[in-house]
Parts: structure tokens; C-alpha cells; sequence
């Protein structure tokens, strides 16, 4: 993978405006906005009687290393109201590193790829919207391939909400 890419979610209060701060935070941290996926409204994974989520990818550039990205995405979950209550409850936002370039990372923080991309129908069309042919550098098939032999059923429906943000 060429390039740093992020999941954000929201599935409760005024989920849009969650991403949109949440983006601008990121941006005010350090981050540059290269591109963004469409924002899917998607299924709640994991516990289900759920709020569907609101997502967006983004490709981004930063000089901050991966760890330092980490505690910038969790100043921002935290600024933001995010508790860390429920493993996959609702949330105001959430951010996750999905791929930070080719590197492969597993420390007791952080784990890039992110383990879930495979399995996770949602993250998969947010990458394919946004890198196609890029290869996970770990199982070396392309977004689009990942999609294609992804089993997981979840729905999702492509929106007609726009990020209020500009790319660099």
C-alpha cells in the first residue's frame, strides 16, 4: 500500500457532523488529506441491536510515526466524547488504522494491517473506493480482490452525504 489510510465511524448524535470534526481534527493534528472514499451508511458489526454507522476512508500523509498517529486518532476519539466502554458498541467516533504504507506492525498497541480488513465488508468498499489495486502487504492481493473473496454479508448503501472538507 502506498500511503496511510483511516476508517472513521459514527452511529450516534449527528453522525455526519462527528465525521467532519473528526477529519478536521486530524487535519489540525498534523494530518494532510490526499482523497476520501464515498460515505457509506453501513450495518453495526459485531453487536448488532445498534445505531447503523456512518463511514468514510481517507488517505492521508503525515510526518507523525505510526505510534504517534495512534495517540493522535485517540486525542481525537477522546476530544470527541468517544468511551471505550463496550468493544464494538455505539460510538460518537471512531478511528481506526487500516494501513500505514507497507509496513506491518504488531505491537501490543497497535496492529497494522488492521486484522479486521479481510472480514469486514464495510472497510473493503471504502478501500476499493479509494485504492483498488493496492496490495495488503501482508496477504499481497488487492483491495479489490479482498472485496471479491470477502464473506462477510453485512449490507451497507452508498449515501448522498458529502465530507465538508477540502482535499490538499
Amino acid at each position: 500500500m502506498n500511503g496511510i489510510y483511516l476508517l472513521l465511524g459514527s452511529n450516534i448524535e449527528d453522525r455526519m457532523r462527528a465525521l467532519n470534526t473528526a477529519v478536521s481534527k486530524l487535519q489540525a493534528s498534523g494530518m494532510q488529506l490526499i482523497d476520501h472514499s464515498a460515505v457509506y451508511e453501513t450495518a453495526p458489526w459485531g453487536i448488532l441491536d445498534q445505531n447503523w454507522f456512518l463511514n468514510v476512508g481517507l488517505k492521508v500523509e503525515t510526518s507523525l510515526s505510526s505510534h504517534d498517529l495512534l495517540l493522535a486518532c485517540q486525542k481525537v476519539e477522546t476530544q470527541m466524547g468517544r468511551e471505550r466502554k463496550l468493544k464494538w458498541g455505539p460510538r460518537i467516533i471512531d478511528i481506526d488504522i487500516l494501513y500505514y504504507g507497507n509496513q506491518i506492525i504488531d505491537s501490543g498497541s497497535l496492529k497494522v494491517p488492521h486484522p479486521g480488513i479481510p472480514d469486514r465488508k464495510f472497510t473493503l468498499i471504502l478501500l476499493n473506493d479509494l485504492a483498488p489495486d493496492e496490495t495488503h502487504p501482508a496477504l499481497g492481493l488487492t483491495q479489490s480482490q479482498l472485496l471479491e473473496h470477502c464473506e462477510d454479508q453485512s449490507e451497507y448503501l452508498p449515501t448522498k452525504y458529502q465530507l465538508d472538507i477540502d482535499l490538499a
